[in-house]
């Protein structure tokens, strides 16, 4: 596995980052909102990077005070992290600026525990920033704040992510100190001003982002143990840390035309990982895609399907609530996908709605636009940063809607492909494909480099024909292979296993 250091936005601090204006209310009409495209979201306000003093975004958060309910923008920048009281979304309010520690730095990344924030930044010796959230109460005006504790045991950091049910933080991506080889550097937070290291897990190396969750999905063999799955480059590595001193890899799942494995989110029910590639659409000249995991099997999880998007721009950070998968696509903005017909019966996905932050293109790259979002606010609102515009909040108009029922593009919604028989198996297997309507479809085998191996069909199939097709795997090695099914506008993948 080749490791080398993160990609995310590595000519980010050349583009031409916009001014951007305090923006007003501006609802999307007519598929806009005041200048930006939009469907079904609009916009409640912007913050420029000029109010927040600082000069280039990159991550978000958000934190909810449970004591007077006023809900918080953690704004991650170049030099430092601001707080924006969002409490009043069409008239948000800058508190201040947490310094960052060193020089400045593209990379910044916090997470929220215990009415505190824990910050990282690639900046050389920059180490995890503990800040008192509860300091921003009753504040109106900026102020230039001081960290409340720091944890010295690792240096410059890519990520962090944070298990709020056990009240443990996961380092990644992290060179300097007890660095853990870039993989999970492991510290309990449970008192938040006094964080101590816990373990490390770097048996696959370098980790670029990482969930870890109490496990409540249907893999009943690991109920209650905590889980992380990490995005590990060229795989999801699915990794058993209950035990900090011991964590226990379980498995690796890969896909068809890996480039850089970056980062992604469990559904709710723990049945499905939702990840993005960050180089394949420069890689392979693809759309954005986002890729689906089955993780029902925590010891065999399979790559269940994908679905790519109409836009050309590389895809970054995306995080699921309930049926929705919020996805940060740099340059297209804000897109917001549902999963509706995925939960309910394993079908495809499709983008339902919108907010282009970046309005000079759609384009694949790494100038500008989106990098991060937070949907997880109870007010519903979703405050999303932009490398040159700084922090926006909008609102999106998903109540009511029924995808399934209104979506002119009904196909996708009548796709059957069943599951390939047998599964592994040693030489030939095969699975039976039923489209609703009649369409030109593309089938063919991939292996793990996504190297189209074997020819199945390709034609028109009518519509609701039952067509079997058999993968003949006597000439090749034993391993992963992939059998997709592309159409006019939707694209099937099932993952098989030849053994030998």
């Amino acid at each position: 596995m080749t490791r080398f250091a993160s990609f995310c936005t590595l000519l980010a601090m050349f583009f031409a980052a916009s001014p951007g204006a305090f923006s007003q209310e501006a609802a999307c009409v007519d598929g806009f909102a005041a200048s930006f495209p939009c469907a079904s979201v609009n916009l409640l306000s912007q913050v420029s990077l000029a109010e927040m003093n600082g000069s280039y975004a990159n991550d978000i958060w958000g934190w909810t005070d449970d004591m007077t309910g006023k809900e918080y923008a953690i704004v991650g920048l170049s030099d430092g992290t601001s707080f924006v009281d969002v409490s009043n979304p069409t008239d948000p309010v800058f508190l201040g600026k947490l310094p960052g520690r060193g020089s400045a730095s593209t990379w910044r990344d916090m997470k929220v525990y215990a009415d505190h924030a824990f910050v990282v930044s690639e900046a050389s010796g920059h180490g995890m920033q503990v800040f008192d959230l509860t300091q921003l109460r009753g504040r109106t005006g900026p102020t230039t704040f001081a960290e409340t504790a720091h944890y010295n045991t690792v240096g410059r950091v890519h990520n962090i992510a944070i298990n709020e049910d056990t009240g443990y933080a996961y380092i990644v991506g992290a060179g300097g100190g007890a660095g853990c080889a870039g993989g999970l550097h492991m510290v309990d937070i449970q008192d938040p001003l006094n964080p101590t290291f816990a373990g490390c897990f770097d048996d696959d190396g370098y980790t670029h982002d990482v969930q870890c969750v109490v496990y409540d999905g249907p893999d009943t063999d690991y109920t209650g143990a905590e889980i992380c799955f990490a995005s590990n480059e060229d795989t999801v590595t699915i990794v058993d840390v209950t035990d900090k001193a011991s964590p226990v890899e379980i498995s690796q799942a890969v896909y068809p035309n890996d480039a850089y494995t970056h980062q992604g989110w469990l559904t709710e029910d723990h049945k499905y990982f939702i990840a993005n590639d960050e180089l394949d659409e420069s890689n392979f000249s693809f759309n954005t895609r986002t890729l689906i995991f089955d993780v029902s099997d925590l010891d065999s999880p399979e790559f269940a399907r994908q679905y790519n998007h109409p836009t050309a721009s590389t895809d970054h950070n995306s995080y699921v609530k309930g049926r929705y998968a919020y996805q940060s696509n740099y340059t297209s903005g804000l897109r917001i996908v549902d999963l509706d017909r995925l939960l309910s019966t394993g079908g495809p996905v499709r983008e339902v709605a919108f907010f282009d932050t970046f309005t000079q293109n759609d384009n694949v790259g790494f100038g500008g636009g989106s990098w991060s979002n937070y949907p997880y606010f109870e007010s519903g609102i979703v405050i999303v940063s932009d490398q040159g515009g700084g922090l926006f909040v909008v609102e999106p108009q998903l109540a009511g809607q029924n995808p399934v029922a209104n979506e002119s593009d009904a196909t996708p919604g009548s796709v059957a492909l069943s599951a390939a028989y047998p599964n592994p198996f040693a030489d030939r297997t095969q699975f039976e494909l039923t489209l609703g309507d009649t369409q030109e479809i593309d089938v063919a085998v991939y292996d793990v480099l996504g190297r189209r191996v074997v020819d199945l069909f390709r034609g028109t199939l009518g519509a609701n024909e039952q067509r079997t097709f058999v993968f003949d795997g006597t000439a090749l090695p034993a391993g992963l292979y992939f059998v997709r099914v592309t159409g006019e506008d939707f694209a099937e993948t099932r993952q098989v296993a030849l053994t030998r």
